[in-house]
């Protein structure tokens, strides 16, 4: 009897594996968080989707040119004799960096948390915004 061929389960199988070799270090107790970055006329906003978390959960930092965003989300289990039948929320450790442009006024950053949304605002230099030259005749 023929068998059929169930790709997600090899990789399933194969990923599986890995964990076992590697003791977990590199798969499933880290996680990349949603992020997005805007721009406006007068500042950038990055905004990262972290549910689940507290403001005491997450640093922000900047250095040399990189914003970076840092945290953990532990992994809730109660150990009550329960089976885990699946497990598909990330949880671990985290870390987002990005390079700032020239344009950015690093010294006025400001984060703010709200209902598990981190949100960075980057204001950007006076001379970095767009500005009207008036037309004179002569």
């Amino acid at each position: 009897m023929l068998a059929k061929w169930d790709l997600f389960r090899d990789l399933r199988s194969a990923e599986d594996e890995f964990d076992r070799i590697a003791g977990r270090a590199f798969s499933r107790d880290t996680w990349v968080p949603a992020l997005d970055v805007r721009e406006s006329e007068d500042r950038f906003d990055v905004t990262v989707d972290l549910p689940g978390l507290e403001p005491g959960d997450v640093n922000v930092t900047f250095e040399d040119g990189m914003l970076s965003i840092t945290g953990k989300r532990e992994f809730s289990a109660e150990d009550r004799g329960e089976t885990w039948h699946r497990i598909e929320r990330s949880f671990g450790t985290f870390a987002r960096s990005m390079r700032l442009p020239q344009t950015a006024d690093t010294e006025r950053i400001e984060a703010t948390f709200d209902k598990g949304v981190l949100t960075v605002s980057v204001p950007k230099t006076e001379q970095a915004k767009p500005r009207t030259i008036e037309v004179r005749s002569r």
